[in-house]
């Protein structure tokens, strides 16, 4: 495996990181989405002919996460070692509120864990990207017995490879947390395949969602941008408690940051 990008429990951006570009762009979204643009259509050729291998999935999801920060993203990551401690395959367990996560997680995870994504079918299907997201889980979101037998078994599969799994339980992308909407695959996952947990707590609301691009809204500087990583937790009997656990960890985190700003 390749060297940690974040080699300490936490990592907050340095003072002064946005780029006087952005500035003088009057840190509109076209500055970020052509330097993203430029990167996907860099590494498409790797990835079309599938050889978008973990080692450049964390360097162009590193490159992603640099281009947040240089349109003035503040970055507040913790929690790490609780990755680094935690020994062969994860189920991770987050809530999911944007775009960014999906982009810049890779390079917090790896290369403690190899991790993939469950993620919607209709993605590896789009034009470009769908190249990117051959190695993830996909589920339909339409058919819920179908989804749950996908993920058991794909997801058992890739942790029996020693490959973590990244589940988003959320219908849908929300800036608040509902937990009548958040299942508890990762948990039946998890369980099933005797794995801990790893919930992650998640604020990524600067980046909104776009009329025309739902992917690539505005910007919001105002907001910072938080990932947590708690503790892990081992999965008992049915894990119904476990599930309201992660539940009230990523509530709690999202009430704190809310009052921080």
């Amino acid at each position: 495996m390749t060297q940690s990008f974040f080699p300490q429990d936490s990592y907050t951006t340095p003072p002064g990181s946005e780029r006087l570009l952005s500035k003088i762009l009057l840190r509109s979204r076209i500055y970020y989405l052509m330097r993203f643009l430029y990167i996907v259509f860099r590494y498409w050729p790797l990835a079309r002919s599938n050889r978008f291998d973990f080692d450049t999935w964390q360097q162009t999801a590193l490159r992603v996460l640099k281009i947040v920060e240089d349109s003035g993203g503040r970055l507040h990551i913790s929690g790490l070692n609780n990755i680094r401690r935690t020994e062969g395959p994860v189920v991770f367990v987050a809530n999911h509120m944007s775009t960014v996560e999906t982009l810049i997680l890779p390079p917090m995870i790896y290369p403690f864990k190899l991790p993939v994504f469950v993620i919607k079918e209709q993605l590896r299907k789009t034009p470009f990207f769908g190249a990117y997201v051959r190695a993830c889980i996909t589920v339909g979101r339409k058919n819920p017995a179908e989804d749950f037998k996908q993920v058991m078994t794909q997801g058992t599969a890739k942790i029996s490879k020693g490959i973590s799994v990244i589940i988003f339980p959320q219908a849908r992308r929300s800036v608040s947390l509902d937990p009548a909407q958040f299942n508890s695959l990762g948990i039946k996952l998890a369980r099933r395949t005797r794995v801990p947990v790893i919930p992650i707590a998640i604020k990524t609301d600067f980046w909104g969602s776009g009329r025309i691009l739902k992917d690539f809204g505005p910007l919001d500087l105002s907001k910072k941008i938080y990932f947590e990583f708690g503790e892990p937790v081992r999965v008992k009997g049915s894990g119904k408690e476990e599930h309201e656990q992660i539940i009230t960890f990523i509530t709690r985190r999202l009430e704190s940051w809310n009052k921080q700003g």
